[in-house]
C-alpha cells in the first residue's frame, strides 16, 4: 500500500501551512519603552546572577563572598532604578504621544441627551409634563 492510499492521508498540496500568522492581541510597545524594558531585564538578570554568586561564595567560604555581596547590593539599586525607568518612560510616552482623555463635544452631547431622556421619563412616571429643553450654548 502506498503512502497516498493510507487512510487519512492528505496530499501535500492540500495540507495547511506549518506556520500561520495570527494577529497579535496587544499592540507593540513604543521603542523608548521597549529599550528601557530590555535594559531593566538585563540589569535584573545580572543582579540575580550576582546574588547567586554571593550565596555560593558564602557557602564555600570564599574570599570573594564580601565583594560579591557589595556588588549585589549596588546592582539591586541599579535594578530598582531600571524598573522605575521603564515605568517613568512609559508614563512620559503616554503623556506625549498617547490618547488625550478629554471628553469630546459629541460625548457631552450624548450625555446631555441621555440626561434629558431620564428626566423626561421620571417626569412622565410622576405624571408631570417634562421641562422644556434649554437652548444649547
Amino acid at each position: 500500500m502506498s503512502g497516498d492510499e493510507m487512510a487519512g492521508a492528505i496530499p501535500y498540496d492540500v495540507q495547511e501551512p506549518l506556520w500561520v500568522e495570527e494577529p497579535v492581541g496587544t499592540p507593540r510597545l513604543p521603542d523608548p519603552v521597549r529599550n528601557a524594558a530590555v535594559r531593566a531585564v538585563i540589569i535584573v538578570s545580572l543582579t540575580m546572577v550576582l546574588g547567586m554568586v554571593a550565596i555560593l561564595c558564602t557557602l564555600a567560604g570564599s574570599w570573594f563572598a564580601f565583594p560579591a555581596l557589595l556588588s549585589t547590593v549596588v546592582s539591586t539599586v541599579a535594578a530598582t532604578w531600571g524598573v522605575l525607568d521603564v515605568w517613568v518612560t512609559r508614563q512620559v510616552w503616554n503623556q506625549r504621544n498617547g490618547v488625550v482623555s478629554t471628553p469630546s463635544s459629541a460625548a457631552r452631547r450624548l450625555r446631555r441627551e441621555r440626561r434629558r431622556q431620564r428626566r423626561a421619563q421620571r417626569a412622565q412616571d410622576r405624571g408631570r409634563p417634562a421641562r422644556a429643553a434649554m437652548s444649547e450654548a
